[in-house]
């Protein structure tokens, strides 16, 4: 999908640019993944954070409403009951692409240089929280947008290991560079998880193959495409279920 580089610089530019430079990392009050992708879809501070039905959304322009979603999708539950009869919803879904991984010393301020992680995310990730609301999934006025970004992820040298590293808090990701933009508005357009050389009859393990995805994943992602009907259970092989792709109409 297109993506508008110049806005997204721009976005960039306003959230990072020169109050951070001046007050430095994890400063300002809204965590920044989340503040540039909100002036990036809506550039129009006007539209920021207005109240609808006893909650607040993230972008509303009058005739729908964005939410950016870093996490926690289990969170949004109350609020997608309560917009989604009323106008239509796109849930904004930041996946780490490529990440530099940096840490932080509370108690000296030291930042570590980054680390480059070997792993690249993919869309197939966003699955884990779209399960957390999964009763919503086939509204027809839910759209989402699976946004994978390079970023630089900061962390705090405070977890429970020797190095402080193992269950140390995130405190902040910088995102870097918008890579693509992984769009759902129909239910038909779950059919772009299918992987092209997908066997007829398969199982979570074809599919994790196919996908280079873990098979655990691929049991999440097949559990939620056979709830909307792209995929369906025709059996079994073995002690696995035997998945083949449905119908269209």
């Amino acid at each position: 999908m297109c993506i508008d580089t110049e806005r997204f610089e721009r976005a960039r530019g306003r959230v990072i640019g020169i109050e951070r430079q001046r007050l430095g990392i994890g400063t300002l009050s809204e965590k920044t993944v989340h503040a540039v992708l909100k002036n990036y879809y809506a550039p129009d501070e006007d539209m920021h954070e207005i109240p609808i039905e006893n909650f607040v959304a993230d972008i509303f322009d009058g005739e729908a409403v964005i939410e950016i979603q870093t996490r926690s999708f289990q969170n949004m539950r109350r609020k997608l009951a309560a917009f989604l009869p009323l106008y239509p919803v796109t849930i904004v879904y930041p996946i780490p692409h490529v990440k530099w991984l940096h840490w932080m010393d509370e108690e000296t301020g030291e930042i570590s240089p980054g680390r480059k992680s070997p792993k690249k995310g993919n869309a197939y990730q966003a699955f884990i929280e779209l399960y957390k609301i999964r009763p919503f999934l086939k509204d027809p006025n839910l759209r989402l947008r699976l946004d994978l970004i390079d970023m630089e992820e900061y962390r705090l040298l405070n977890g429970w290991s020797r190095d402080k590293k193992k269950g140390s808090d995130r405190f902040d990701r910088i995102p870097l560079t918008f890579v693509e933009e992984v769009r759902v508005d129909r239910r038909e357009d779950y059919m772009q998880f299918i992987p092209y050389e997908i066997p007829e009859e398969f199982t979570a393990k074809d599919f994790a193959a196919c996908a280079k995805i873990p098979v655990r994943l691929a049991q999440t992602v097949l559990l939620l495409l056979t709830d909307l009907l792209i995929v369906e259970r025709i059996g079994k092989q073995g002690r696995s279920y035997l998945y083949r792709i449905c119908e269209i109409e």
